[in-house]
């Protein structure tokens, strides 16, 4: 079952021609996940599973076609393609090779471009000796860097996919509502996590395939490190980030709460993140960009008494965690009416400690509208 009607793909692809017949491009050919579920709508969790490749072929002017292992067949045949061809997989003699080959010499010229995504934020999910392969036997055809034919498609949502992003922001603010009941001085992060992704998949998560955060007097050391049995103590500020997944879409965003009363430097840390927040949401408009996000975000910041703590300060999201573009000092990707972004700024706290604070919006014409329920000013404390 798709998530959206067959129009909204139909809608896609016809953008992606578009740009391909622009770049002078006969077909793309698609191995990702994302990229596979963006133009078909084939979502399943069985992409964990690395023993078979998968592909698409979106050809110039017609519809895609997908080159799939046989147990895709029944899902596969629930969206809007028709032409499915399958090979019993994983087959370690050919495992699809010639039927893919097979069918991109029908789709496209002797002297015909395919192109695939290479750039940056992009990877081929296929063998590499198959690929050399492919390459060989579609020869004298040209195999070409399509990443920003995809990329500026996919990075403008449309209101059906806002929707929906929208929905995942929500389930997650619902969870973080719900932090109180399970952390508390004394409770070791490791079980907090676990209750937070419970909490997560009870407000109506599909699958949480993220959860971060960290906890620390006056901030934490990093983001990323997995949860430990240390407990919370009292001074500690908790911070809980998510990707949950709901119908296929991604939100992004965190929350800090201070164990027992917060110290004035949690305090103003908090405030300095989230008025440098506020600012940034009230000025950026469309015709910015990713570079001028990053640098209004480190004024508002130092406006506010606080040291950016470095890195990205947010990046686009949808059908994956993290999308083009990231918001550094280096990224000047123009932003776009529809483009959905994270907002992440993240200040030092102390000694080898930061505090990090992360919404996700939507940019209009006339401005951002947040689609994640936004923060309360005052740093939560949790004193029960």
């Amino acid at each position: 079952m798709m998530i959206f009607a067959a129009q909204e793909y139909r809608d896609r692809v016809a953008k992606l021609q578009m740009g391909m017949a622009a770049q002078g491009l006969d077909a793309l050919l698609l191995t990702t996940a994302a990229d596979i579920f963006y133009v078909t709508g084939f979502l399943t969790r069985f992409w964990a599973s690395p023993a078979r490749p998968w592909f698409v072929i979106v050809p110039v002017a017609d519809d895609p076609v997908a080159v799939i292992p046989s147990i895709g067949a029944e899902l596969m045949g629930q969206t809007w393609l028709h032409d499915i061809r399958t090979w019993d997989a994983p087959d370690p003699r050919d495992d699809g090779i010639s039927l893919l080959a097979g069918a991109l010499a029908d789709l496209v010229p002797v002297q015909g471009q395919i192109g695939v995504p290479m750039g940056l934020e992009t990877h081929l999910r296929m063998p590499l000796a198959d690929y050399d392969l492919l390459r060989a036997r579609l020869a004298p055809r040209q195999i070409v860097d399509a990443t920003a034919c995809i990329q500026r498609i996919r990075e403008v949502k449309s209101e059906a996919e806002i929707s929906k992003i929208r929905e995942s922001c929500a389930v997650a603010g619902r969870a973080f509502a719900r932090v109180p009941e399970f952390a508390a001085e004394g409770q070791p992060l490791s079980s907090i996590f676990r209750d937070f992704q419970i909490a997560l998949l009870t407000e109506g998560a599909d699958w949480v395939s993220y959860v971060a955060g960290g906890a620390g007097p006056d901030g934490y050391g990093d983001v990323i490190s997995p949860a430990g049995p240390q407990p919370l103590r009292r001074g500690d500020i908790l911070m809980l980030d998510t990707g949950a997944v709901k119908n296929g879409y991604f939100c992004d965003f965190d929350r800090n709460f201070a164990i027992g009363p917060a110290s004035d430097t949690a305090r103003r840390a908090h405030a300095a993140l989230w008025q440098a927040t506020e600012d940034t949401l009230a000025h950026l408009r469309p015709g910015w960009r990713a570079c001028d996000v990053h640098a209004a975000l480190c004024a508002g910041l130092h406006k506010y008494g606080a040291t950016p703590s470095g890195g990205r300060l947010g990046h686009g999201l949808g059908i994956t965690l993290t999308e083009w573009p990231s918001l550094t000092p280096l990224d000047e990707t123009p932003l776009r009416e529809g483009m959905v972004l994270t907002l992440e700024p993240g200040c030092v706290t102390g000694d080898g400690r930061i505090m990090v604070h992360e919404e996700n919006i939507v940019l209009r014409k006339d401005g951002a509208e947040l689609l994640s329920p936004r923060a309360s000013h005052d740093l939560p404390e949790i004193t029960a």
